[in-house]
C-alpha cells in the first residue's frame, strides 16, 4: 500500500494516524500475511479483537445516553442489531475499506473486498487502530459518527417491532393505571382478514390501529397512541 492510498483514506475516516504502521496493520487480511510469510501476529485479527471490545463499550454508552427508560433487555437486543456483521459491513462501505484492504491473491480473486465478514472484521480492526494510537476519545468520535445512522434506523424499526413496550414504559411514568388493549373490528376474507384494535388508559381510547394479526393490531394501536403523545 502507498502512501496517497494511506492519506485518502486518513482523509476519509477524519482521522490521521501519529504511527501509519498502525493503520497498515488495520488494513492488512491474513490471508496477505500468509501469502507476504509475515509472522502470525503481523496481519488485524490482534487489533481487530481490542476494536470489537472498544465498539460494544461505546455503542453501549451511546445508546445508554440516547434512550434513558430502556430497560437492560432492550439495549441488549439494540446493541447487537448495531455491532452486527450486516451493520458493520454497511458502515465499512461507507468509508470504503474495502478499497484500501490488503488481501492475498485467492481473497482478491473471490470477492474478499465486498465480503460482509471481512469488512466488518477491518471495521473492528481500524477501531482498535485508533484506538491505540490516539486514545479512546478520538475512537469513541469514529464509532459515534460512523454508527450513528445504524443506531437511528434500527431505533425506526425497534419502535416499530415493540411499541407497547414502549407505550407501557411512557404511561408508568406518570400514572399507575393499567393500559388494555381490545379488538374492536374485523374484516376482509378469512385467508386476508384484517384486525383493528384500539389501546385504552383511564377508560379512554389513546391509540388505533389495524393489522394482519392481532398482535399487529395492538401493535399499531400502541405505535398511534404513541404519537399521539408526541413519544
Amino acid at each position: 500500500m502507498n502512501n496517497p492510498s494511506l492519506d485518502e483514506f486518513q482523509s476519509i475516516i477524519e482521522y490521521s494516524f501519529k504511527n501509519k504502521a498502525l493503520l497498515t496493520l488495520a488494513l492488512t487480511h491474513s490471508s496477505y500475511g500468509n501469502e507476504h510469510k509475515k509472522e502470525k501476529f503481523e496481519n488485524n485479527e490482534r487489533v481487530e479483537f481490542l476494536g470489537d471490545a472498544a465498539l460494544d463499550l461505546i455503542v453501549s454508552r451511546y445508546i445508554y445516553d440516547m434512550f434513558p427508560s430502556m430497560p437492560e433487555g432492550e439495549l441488549t437486543k439494540l446493541r447487537a442489531g448495531v455491532v452486527c456483521e450486516q451493520s458493520l459491513a454497511k458502515a465499512a462501505h461507507k468509508i470504503r475499506i474495502g478499497e484500501f484492504l490488503l488481501l492475498g491473491k485467492g481473497e482478491e480473486n473471490t470477492g474478499g473486498r465486498s465480503r460482509d465478514s471481512i469488512l466488518a472484521d477491518a471495521v473492528e480492526a481500524v477501531i482498535g487502530a485508533i484506538y491505540i494510537d490516539g486514545g479512546f476519545a478520538e475512537a469513541e468520535r469514529f464509532v459515534t459518527q460512523l454508527m450513528a445512522s445504524s443506531v437511528e434506523e434500527l431505533k425506526t424499526s425497534f419502535r416499530t417491532m415493540d411499541c407497547k413496550t414502549h407505550l407501557q414504559e411512557v404511561i408508568q411514568k406518570t400514572s399507575k393505571s393499567p393500559i388494555s388493549y381490545s379488538i374492536i373490528d374485523e374484516y376482509g376474507p378469512d385467508h386476508n382478514k384484517v384486525f383493528v384494535a384500539e389501546v385504552r388508559h383511564n377508560n379512554k381510547v389513546i391509540g388505533v390501529g389495524n393489522g394482519r394479526s392481532k398482535k399487529e393490531a395492538e401493535q399499531s394501536a400502541a405505535s398511534d397512541a404513541l404519537n399521539k403523545l408526541g413519544v
